[in-house]
């Protein structure tokens, strides 16, 4: 007869793979270190296979011990939940789901606006990934995106949290080190042909059209990092200087160069309450400059 796996069993391997040695797999279980070999030796004789091989580094799990150490974290969220559940007497958001949006966008925008909310939400994984492109939700990677633009897909639904200003900056030390002060004749710091329409290229361009940039980035949190460096000048999203002191503004407002910023998800996704509670909190707490939230 098959043996059938207790939560005793998941709870084991689970405490071992975090912990990684017998000793400290005990102190997560709070038993001594022979409860844990004997439990060990029990469980990989009843199940007919070794789970972990024992090296100098301490016991290293094998395919099938990480399988079950996923179910176990399954399993430790669900009880998790149901323990928020009678706590706070009402239905606990749980699950995950997962969010993509830009490096800069993460950055600047949703990590400050996740550490305001998701302790709220105890229950909730999320998913963070960095892309530059709508593909994300069109193939099912991803169930929401926070993307700039000013023009969504048509087949994404939605908000615009509102518009984002580009300004022209560069560092402080840059300015007091360099001899002139036109920026036509100053380094430039720009993204690269990942993005060849983004508006700052394309603002440079009509702006300053002989003006070749001495360092190119494949992300616009590349580019801010390399101005935050003293390496030069940039036209940035005024979300990723504001409020910085070793910054200095030299145009801000720059015609034709300015986005928006989206909260999107898939037309199937957006009945889900985990969806809608995190486009409320999103929309409630990312914070841009001078700017009010607006419908979309």
């Amino acid at each position: 007869m098959q043996y059938r796996i207790e939560h005793a069993d998941l709870a084991l391997v689970l405490a071992l793979v975090r912990g990684g040695t017998l000793a400290r797999a005990a102190e997560l279980l709070r038993v001594d270190v022979s409860t844990v070999f004997r439990s060990l030796r029990r469980l990989e004789q009843a199940l007919g296979s070794v789970l972990f091989e024992k090296s100098r580094a301490g016991y290293l799990p094998n395919a099938a011990a990480q399988r079950l150490a996923q179910q176990a974290e399954l399993a430790e969220r669900a009880l998790e939940t149901a323990r928020l559940g009678l706590e706070q007497g009402r239905e606990v958001l749980s699950g995950t789901l997962r969010l993509t949006c830009t490096d800069a966008v993460l950055h600047g925008l949703l990590l400050p606006a996740l550490e305001r909310f998701m302790p709220a939400y105890p229950a909730l994984e999320l998913e963070l990934t960095t892309s530059n492109d709508f593909a994300n939700l069109s193939r099912r990677d991803a169930d929401i995106a926070l993307r700039l633009t000013t023009a969504p897909p048509e087949h994404l639904v939605g908000r615009c949290l509102g518009p984002v200003p580009y300004v022209l900056c560069a560092a402080q030390s840059y300015l007091a080190r360099v001899s002139v002060s036109d920026p036509a004749r100053m380094a430039w710091i720009a993204p690269d042909d990942f993005l060849p329409n983004h508006p700052s290229l394309v603002w440079r361009r009509q702006r300053y059209p002989d003006v070749q940039p001495a360092y190119r980035c494949n992300s616009m949190l590349s580019v801010a990092q390399l101005v935050r460096a003293g390496l030069g000048v940039a036209a940035l999203p005024e979300f990723l200087v504001r409020d910085d002191p070793a910054m200095r503004l030299l145009e801000t407002n720059l015609p034709g160069c300015a986005s928006a910023l989206w909260l999107l998800t898939r037309p199937d996704c957006r009945a889900l309450r985990s969806v809608t509670t995190l486009f409320e909190e999103l929309g409630r707490h990312i914070r841009l400059p001078d700017t009010a939230a607006q419908s979309g």
